[in-house]
């Protein structure tokens, strides 16, 4: 059976054991991986799954149910299953299947998901082995955490008693390495690597290797910064975490709840003019692409932050619904939960200022490149997280910096955020470097 013929039996199912409505989604993996460690392969794997997740309705009550046993006698047990739990559970009347959904068949025509190279085990073995080599070829790089090579193809399908009825398949390519410069108590560790839909899409492994070793290299012999308060850019790496508490703050199930700290603020200007942020599930060779959402709701670009204003909520039906509004077809689920509002390619759009210009008025500040622990109360906004990076004086990248603490309001953080015009996409969130001023430094 196809994965849509699945899912369409799962459903039949599902009407015949009494369901008034009910939706199904089948997803499939498999994944090839290999790690090697001092050019030896200490980890060999390859995997394959697939996963049904079925929920029905009677009523404005609900049950979700799973299982990885492709077997239409199972379906029966399963849709019996779930319509005598959604008999018991409390009612809902937020729920049920999205008014939004479109109806008929749909696939990933495209959006260029799948690609049709898939690697062997010994190509990711040579892949991972050229990365640690050149990484440990650097005068300094002393140790190796291990170089990664991988490949996986997802299969999605999704229906409802609607009419709904979609699939699509993703592939991934991803190669990384992680290495240590110096010895003993001052050994400084570091890593770089890349995960694309297209093996094309990927860098070389050699540019990889030579990326990790700079890196680590550039850590060497940290000091304390004074605390105090001091003007801080967020490198790329690190930048995109300020979108993901963003999208946590307007996620339309907090907003619903009153926990977030930017629930009064739809239609306000929360940040500057020149800030954009954009979620947009049409973008070509997209790590978080798809053409249509896990209700069957339309998958459309959105501006989420237009020249500084925020413009709605991320929203799913349910959410939707406990708000007053329509969905903008971003829910997200597995197989054994309901859905729930998500991103898909989110990005901070460039600014106009190139990395040397956004410092180059800087007497003292901080270059942050890495984010450790995390205390972001998303009721208040309050953020405090530690960190490491370089100390910026007179416009330029000084000394390594490390044992900070930085600590701030995201929503004073909003307002002062000038964004860098280094964006680069790599990755399902992706940020130019971002630069605020007047942070509180933890330090000596």
């Amino acid at each position: 059976m196809t994965v849509t013929a699945h899912v369409e039996a799962l459903l039949a199912a599902a009407r015949r054991h009494g369901a008034d409505h009910a939706d199904a989604i089948l997803v499939r993996n498999e994944s090839e991986s290999a790690l090697v460690r001092q050019g030896v392969p200490e980890g060999i794997e390859r995997s394959e799954s697939v996963a049904l997740g079925l929920r029905v309705f009677r009523g404005l009550r609900a049950a979700t149910v799973s299982t990885s046993v492709m077997d239409e006698r199972e379906f029966d047990r399963l849709a019996e299953q779930a319509c005598a739990m959604a008999q018991v559970v409390p009612e809902d009347r937020f729920g049920g299947l999205s008014p939004d959904a479109q109806s008929g068949v749909f696939d990933a025509s495209g959006l260029e998901l799948e690609d049709t190279q898939a690697p062997n085990m010994d190509a990711l073995l040579a892949r991972a082995r050229e990365t640690e080599e050149t990484a440990l070829g650097f005068d300094g790089i002393t140790n190796s955490s291990g170089a990664s090579a991988g490949f996986g193809r997802t299969v999605i399908a999704l229906g409802t008693s609607a009419g709904f009825l979609g699939s699509y398949a993703r592939t991934s390519y991803s190669n990384a390495v992680s290495v240590l410069a110096g010895e003993g108590a001052n050994m400084q560790r570091d890593y770089a690597g890349r995960s694309t839909v297209f093996l094309s899409d990927l860098i070389s492994p050699a540019e990889i290797g030579r990326e990790a070793a700079t890196r680590a290299l550039r850590r060497l012999n940290p000091v304390k910064p004074r605390t105090g308060t001091y003007p801080v850019i967020f490198d790329p790496r690190v930048s995109t975490s300020l979108l993901g508490h963003l999208t946590s703050a307007i996620s339309g199930a907090a907003i619903a709840r009153g926990t977030s700290f930017l629930k009064d603020s739809l239609g306000d200007k929360i940040f500057s003019s020149e800030i954009n942020v954009i979620d947009d599930p049409r973008r070509l060779r997209g790590t978080g692409s798809r053409p249509f959402d896990a209700e069957g709701g339309s998958a459309l670009r959105m501006n989420l932050i237009e020249e500084g204003v925020l413009q709605t909520w991320l929203l799913d039906s349910r959410s939707a619904r406990q708000l007053g509004m329509r969905s903008n077809g971003r829910a997200s689920r597995g197989v054994s939960s309901p859905p729930s509002p998500g991103i898909t390619n989110l990005h901070l759009a460039p600014g106009s200022l190139a990395p040397d210009d956004l410092r180059s008025d800087i007497r003292e500040g901080i270059l942050v490149t890495e984010l450790m622990g995390s205390s972001v109360n998303m009721l208040t906004g309050d953020y405090s997280r530690g960190a490491s990076g370089f100390m910026i004086r007179d416009g330029q990248i000084a000394e390594p910096v490390a044992e900070l603490t930085i600590a701030g309001n995201l929503k004073d953080m909003f307002a002062r955020m000038i964004a860098g015009n280094d964006l680069e996409f790599r990755q399902g969130v992706n940020a130019p470097s971002v630069r605020i001023d007047d942070m509180s430094i933890a330090g000596i």
